[in-house]
């Protein structure tokens, strides 16, 4: 387990971030940058190692309330990952919905035909009526879409 002072040099790495003393010895660090309210990247860090990252809702950790993630036990490079993701997810404005349904239809190499289709919050991947993947960005659903071997055609 890294220490307090441990976590505070891996920490201040991070020039964007603002220290704040808080009660009972606790430290926050701060994005002020942040383009949401919520500006903490690193929650109540204890001199004795305990503390918290805020990650919000990224897939790759699983938050407890308030989307934090305790960092009592985490290595020098997961607390810089950590760190860096939060940055990044608290610096990044979420995908605004498009006024106009997207609609592409996406082939694969044996003539396989799926279509990719945007409603509401969700971007669906369908073959013909019945609904294959469900995902939250555009970006998750290419993806998906690329690796199993489909090329887009062309937007309806």
């Amino acid at each position: 387990m890294l220490t307090f002072e441990e976590k505070e040099v891996i920490i201040q790495e991070f020039p964007e971030l603002t220290r704040k003393e808080v009660s009972m010895k606790r430290v926050n660090y701060h994005y002020e940058d942040s383009l949401y309210d919520k500006t903490t990247v690193v929650y109540h860090l204890h001199p004795n190692g305990n503390g918290f990252v805020y990650v919000g809702d990224l897939p790759q950790y699983t938050a407890k309330e308030k989307g934090l993630v305790n960092i009592r036990e985490v290595s020098a490079d997961e607390l810089r990952q950590m760190i860096k993701d939060s940055i990044s997810y608290l610096a990044t404005e979420e995908e605004e919905f498009l006024e106009e349904e997207v609609e592409e239809e996406w082939k694969n190499k044996e003539n396989s035909k799926l279509t990719l289709l945007q409603e509401d919050t969700q971007w669906n991947i369908y073959h013909g009526y019945n609904l294959e993947e469900s995902f939250g960005s555009y970006e998750e659903a290419t993806t998906y879409l690329l690796e199993e071997g489909f090329r887009r055609v062309g937007k309806k």
